[in-house]
């Protein structure tokens, strides 16, 4: 293998993983001592890095794509280890690899994969990952990558300064990045929210905050006010929820609609499939609609969103920090949807997370 980096490497590593799903990831996760580490590519010309995690951050995908069951077990091998986001140190590398150094730290996102950012050490793409800004720590840096590029993506190729967005579900990490970083494009911000979560939204810049709880109707609360939106983030996606087909009362002529989120059931998958292909004739919405998905460069999108974390223009809501060992509860928080912003996980032994801020 044709690599360059620390000789003298571990041979396994702490990882949390999961063969079942069955009655819940958070139940069927056993913390392993002796895992495997990953290694890099020998394929010549593969660009990646060994990295040392030193903290991940969890968002709804990390377990609702592996309680698909059957499904995602064709591409997912078991033992798995879960979760996508990180932030942690470069230990090795391909020798195509010129962008990041050994030593520097780095946060990205990683595919869904048998080998997530649970365990102490991940292999990643060069083209996933991102140097973390100087005074930036590794906490923040890794609560970042998910949900700050699903909300820089469903919004900053569609609106312009001035225009109006709104985004359903406020609180969660999609929806803390997502009114920051409308705000820092120069957007005029509603969200909706539940009667607890309103300050906060209000706090990190939203212009109008609708209390779901508060009114009968959202979509109709929205449809009072015209035909004003430029852009809607739906976070939420309930099943039976007339958002969608309400929209060509309150978004422009020319606005798109941009549904994000929704429980894993047949429910959401029934309702899903009645806003994209029920035309409007027969009672379906006519504003355009896009099922989102994450796209285009990463390493891009997180150099903007990390330069933004450090200028204060996005600050990434952290709501609590979880020991390693206590990953299950930290996934029994994450399910009660009640989250008012992200969960981080510190992954690496505390004398491993010396000089964890980028300097």
């Amino acid at each position: 293998m044709s690599t360059r980096g620390h000789s003298n490497l571990p041979l396994t590593m702490r990882a949390w993983q999961y063969t079942s799903t069955t009655t819940g990831l958070e139940n069927n996760l056993i913390l392993n001592p002796e895992a495997p580490v990953p290694t890099l590519s020998s394929k010549y010309g593969d660009s990646e890095i060994l990295i040392q995690v030193l903290s991940t951050s969890l968002n709804p995908a990390d377990y609702k794509v592996p309680e698909l069951g059957l499904i995602v077990r064709a591409v997912i091998r078991t033992p798995a280890t879960p979760c996508m986001d990180f932030c942690g140190r470069v230990v090795a590398a391909t020798r195509t690899v010129d962008t990041f150094r050994v030593g520097e730290l780095v946060f990205g996102r990683l595919d869904v994969t048998q080998h997530g950012t649970c365990g102490e050490y991940i292999v990643a793409p060069t083209k996933v990952c991102s140097s973390v800004p100087a005074g930036l720590d590794s906490d923040t840096a890794a609560s970042i990558p998910c949900a700050g590029m699903t909300a820089y993506q469903c919004i900053a190729p569609h609106v312009k300064a001035g225009d109006k967005v709104f985004i359903n579900g406020g609180s969660g990490g999609a929806g803390t990045f997502g009114i920051q970083i409308a705000k820092a494009l120069g957007c005029f911000v509603t969200v909706a929210c539940s009667s607890a979560k309103v300050e906060q939204c209000k706090g990190l810049g939203a212009d109008e905050v609708i209390d779901y709880t508060a009114v009968k109707s959202v979509s109709q609360t929205l449809k009072e006010g015209g035909q004003v939106y430029k852009l809607c983030v739906d976070n939420v996606g309930l099943p039976g929820d007339d958002l969608y087909k309400a929209a060509d009362g309150y978004l422009l002529p020319e606005g798109r609609y941009i549904q994000v989120g929704g429980p894993m059931s047949f429910a959401s998958l029934k309702s899903a499939a009645n806003n994209f292909l029920r035309p409007s004739f027969w009672g379906g919405g006519s504003r355009k609609i896009e099922l989102f998905m994450l796209k285009g460069s990463q390493t891009q999108d997180l150099d903007q969103l990390g330069k933004w974390a450090v200028e204060g223009k996005v600050k990434p809501v952290v709501e609590e920090v979880y020991a390693f060992e206590d990953l299950p509860e930290a996934f029994r928080k994450l399910k009660t949807g009640k989250c008012a912003g992200k969960l981080v996980i510190r992954i690496a032994r505390k004398e491993d997370r010396a000089n964890a801020v980028s300097p």
